[in-house]
């Protein structure tokens, strides 16, 4: 009686109905095992780009190590939100807790923005790489990656935890129903009936700190570069420097664009269709695309890669 009163005084600790990506149809069936498949791929590619990196004394470079930490954050993503989805839509239940929602908006902004800043912090990395190729390994050292890493993690959880504190404190009235299939944060923002100011003031600096601020340091050390390969003498220095660039630059342009598309849009040019778009786009799609984009387009991994195989007699 008295778990039912404090229940009943305390509404926001009410579950959460999360209306999921797919319905009973057969077409949606088809969807979700082709989801599913995407995820396992996420899952194999991943996991194998983190063990290359650890097992092949070569690729332990600071590059390298970003790299690790990049699909460290991607093996993180898919994990977040997958397989939440599924169990929801294998059991028929849509309900989250509230509790496992809080969560679920705190790891998956964490992840989101530290992978924001890191790729940022990456484009640091190829410039010195192309403009200061030979001071690089006192540039770029060992230290400096790690401290780059814990930089991007530190900043972004605690920039989620001051967003998941803000909406979670926030009075939600009403059905409880988030359009979308997991607890993205503009998806619950619309389910608050109370004052939001405060909210949109945060969201607003954090879009420009984990955002704004990681694309203008990517515009700009690809500005230096591009200005460096330009005055190359060599066809193949050029070649080689492009290729060095060209990996890193696609990945960073399937974020940022996917991020752009979710993020900094206004309130009214929103449809939960876009939304649950923009979010299959960079929380199943671009976490697969990343370590292929990576390990088929570079030399030293695809090295390992062979290395490894033939070791395992394939």
């Amino acid at each position: 009686e008295k778990r039912e009163m404090w229940q009943g005084n305390h509404t926001s600790l009410e579950d959460f109905i999360l209306e999921g990506l797919f319905d009973d149809s057969l077409t949606h069936l088809f969807l979700f095992s082709l989801t599913m498949v995407v995820f396992l791929i996420a899952v194999s590619a991943n996991t194998l780009t983190i063990l290359l990196i650890c097992a092949d004394p070569r690729l332990h470079t600071p590059m390298y190590f970003l790299l690790s930490q990049l699909s460290l954050m991607d093996l993180m993503h898919v994990f977040i939100t997958i397989p939440k989805m599924a169990t929801n839509y294998l059991s028929g239940k849509k309900s989250i807790s509230f509790v496992g929602c809080a969560i679920q908006h705190f790891l998956y902004l964490s992840v989101g923005g530290a992978e924001c800043l890191l790729l940022a912090l990456m484009s640091y990395d190829r410039y010195v790489a192309i403009c200061h190729p030979l001071r690089y390994t006192v540039l770029m050292n060992r230290k400096l990656g790690v401290m780059m890493a814990v930089m991007s993690w530190l900043e972004a959880s605690m920039n989620s935890l001051i967003h998941t504190v803000i909406l979670m404190h926030s009075p939600f009235c009403g059905p409880r129903k988030i359009h979308h299939f997991y607890c993205e944060l503009p998806a619950v923002v619309k389910l608050v009936c109370g004052d939001i100011t405060v909210y949109e003031t945060t969201a607003y600096i954090s879009t420009i700190l984990l955002l704004l601020f990681p694309i203008i340091l990517v515009s700009t050390s690809y500005a230096f570069i591009l200005h460096s390969i330009m005055q190359m003498c060599s066809a193949g220095s050029k070649k080689n420097a492009f290729a060095t660039c060209s990996s890193h630059f696609t990945v960073v342009s399937l974020w940022f664009g996917a991020c752009i598309f979710s993020y900094m849009r206004t309130r009214a040019h929103r449809t939960p269709l876009q939304d649950k778009a923009g979010s299959v786009f960079y929380s199943i799609i671009t976490p697969t695309l990343n370590p292929l984009i990576y390990t088929l387009r570079n030399r030293d991994v695809a090295k390992a890669l062979r290395k490894v195989l033939g070791r395992w007699g394939f």
